[in-house]
């Protein structure tokens, strides 16, 4: 395993995030616990010593596993980061009750590492009204040593990200951007490593395989990359992107088998980032894929809802439209009961104002139902092949 020295500690370049926890597959949608604890142990095992989660993964539940997982292993032995989701929106927030109740639900006395969770343009008011003191009381426990290194994290724009740097950049440790080789200019990450180079801020990566999409290529799209190294996964060429960008210190890989944990060690134990023709490649992959809508699945904009859609799926499902064969889009979309639908969207925005990716969700659901209306209905093309099947038994 590789690793980067942070102020004199020793990190795993691959971090575990407890975003996306294995599932049991009774479609309860709970968290695999037996399955987890297998690959926390395995990630120990094998040098992987940064663990990321934060107060609403798994609907909260993230902390709590994580937190169990670890506790047979000793404190001494892994780094455990938490986030306060100052980005929900609230009508109070109290950083205290939210903090103590981390530290319990983790089993912890402390943590390693504490974020503010997503700093950007909706939440940054928050972060920095006074009726709540959020920062203050984060740096009240860091000199208590409740924490031990503080940052924030952020989807916000190169302008926020300035302006947050500005007003309390002396205060952060670290901070965490979304990163790879799309974003590289889809999102200014270029432009954003730069400015954190400049503060003397070091970088965690996030999304590095963009909530999975640089992971599942389609062939034409990955056909640059395999004409290279036609054995390599594309994850693989996505985490050696980042392998040399100076300001990253950590990439934190959302992993949820076995497989993933055991593919990505065996990526962080090489010293292997892109050279120039291998970054020609992966920035021509990301040409071809960037008309897709960005969504990374971070389900945010779910939760207020009024309609109760799926949002995430069906926006995969409207990327995946423009790849993937229409009956196949059609047989899931004749799964969905007509209050799933993109058409049942009502348009009220809530789910834009909590994007941290800045998708208009609304105008999306809009032109998926324009495409939808589109498509062939898959009973239909069953009614067809059923009577042409008759017609051929007929002779």
């Amino acid at each position: 395993m590789r690793y980067s020295d942070f102020q004199g500690e020793r990190i795993s370049l691959l971090g575990f995030g407890a975003m996306r926890l294995p599932l049991l597959g009774d479609g309860s949608g709970k968290v695999d616990e037996a399955q987890t604890e297998k690959m926390v142990d395995y990630a120990l095992e094998n040098g992987v010593n940064y663990f990321d989660t934060a107060y609403p993964y798994h609907n909260g539940e993230s902390e709590l596993i994580l937190g169990r997982c670890l506790k047979k292993h000793p404190r001494e032995s892994f780094l455990l980061a938490s986030k306060y989701p100052g980005h929900q929106v609230s009508e109070t927030y109290d950083p205290a009750a939210v903090f103590e109740r981390q530290l319990q639900k983790c089993g912890v006395e402390y943590f390693d590492f504490y974020l503010l969770h997503n700093v950007c343009e909706n939440s940054l008011p928050t972060y920095l009204d006074p009726r709540w003191g959020i920062i203050e009381y984060f740096v009240e426990q860091k000199r208590r040593g409740r924490i031990r290194h503080l940052g924030f994290s952020s989807h916000g724009r190169l302008e926020n990200l300035r302006e947050f740097l500005d007003l309390h950049g002396d205060q952060m440790e670290f901070c965490q951007i979304q990163l790879n080789y799309v974003d590289w200019t889809l999102q200014q990450g270029k432009e954003k490593c730069a400015l954190l180079g400049e503060r003397n801020i070091p970088v965690w990566v996030m999304e590095p395989v963009r909530g999975g999409r640089l992971a599942r290529l389609s062939e034409e799209e990955r056909a640059p990359l395999a004409a290279i190294h036609p054995q390599d996964s594309a994850a693989k060429w996505a985490f050696r992107f980042l392998l040399d960008i100076p300001q990253v210190k950590l990439v934190l890989s959302g992993m949820s088998s076995m497989e993933q944990m055991e593919e990505n060690v065996r990526i962080f134990s090489q010293d292997a980032p892109l050279d120039a023709q291998e970054k020609q490649a992966v920035f021509a992959v990301a040409d071809a894929i960037k008309n897709f809508v960005p969504c990374t699945a971070c389900r945010y904009c779910c939760k207020g809802c009024p309609m109760e859609l799926d949002i995430p799926t069906l926006i995969g499902v409207y990327n995946d439209l423009r790849m993937a064969p229409a009956v196949n889009i059609g047989m899931y979309l004749d799964t969905l009961p007509e209050g799933k639908l993109p058409s049942a969207c009502i348009g009220c925005g809530k789910c834009a104002q909590i994007c941290p990716q800045g998708i208009d969700v609304p105008d999306v659901m809009r032109r998926f139902s324009e495409e939808i209306a589109k498509l062939p209905k898959w009973a239909d093309i069953c009614r067809e092949r059923a009577q042409a099947q008759a017609r051929l038994e007929k002779g």
